[in-house]
């Protein structure tokens, strides 16, 4: 019966029980510095506010995925950490960086100028990162207090003690 057991295996690994290397935190962080490197490469042709918002987001995006050495990151963490340095930040600064530099403070039809939409739009993903840092610093803080809990129970006399 191993050819049963075979094709069991085969249809576990095609269910994707293995995990992307691009979720693993080192992939992460060589991610996040090679966007850090993008920044910093383009600092001239962007705002000088851009370049300090974009590397704050780089930063709560750091500090997210080194909480990894603590605990593994959940599913959440790594699908926002993946969209902001896979999709979200580049497609944003690769849109701005598209732009005629002769048009990039007249405003549109809008009222709005496109380097105000760009410091508009990292602010957005500012705030998603900082969220996503304190969700995380927040599961560790309940994760104590579920430990305290534990404690208390498991050592403390209980009630029913006689």
């Amino acid at each position: 019966m191993t050819w049963f057991r075979r094709a069991q295996e085969r249809a576990q690994d095609s269910l994707g029980t293995e995990e992307d290397p691009e979720d693993k935190p080192e992939a992460l962080l060589s991610h996040m510095f090679d966007l850090v490197r993008d920044v910093n490469r383009n600092a001239g042709k962007l705002p000088a506010e851009a370049v300090v918002i974009a590397r704050r987001v780089l930063d709560a995006v750091r500090e997210v995925i080194e909480t990894s050495s603590d605990r593994p990151l959940d599913v959440r963490a790594i699908v926002s950490i993946r969209g902001i340095l896979g999709d979200y930040l580049p497609t944003t600064l690769r849109t701005y960086l598209a732009l005629d530099p002769d048009v990039v403070d007249v405003p549109r039809p809008s009222g709005r100028t496109p380097s105000a939409s760009l410091i508009e739009q990292l602010d957005t993903l500012w705030a998603s990162a900082t969220d996503l840092l304190d969700a995380i610093r927040a599961q560790d803080a309940d994760a104590m207090l579920t430990q305290g809990s534990f404690l208390r129970t498991k050592f403390s006399r209980s009630d029913l003690d006689l």
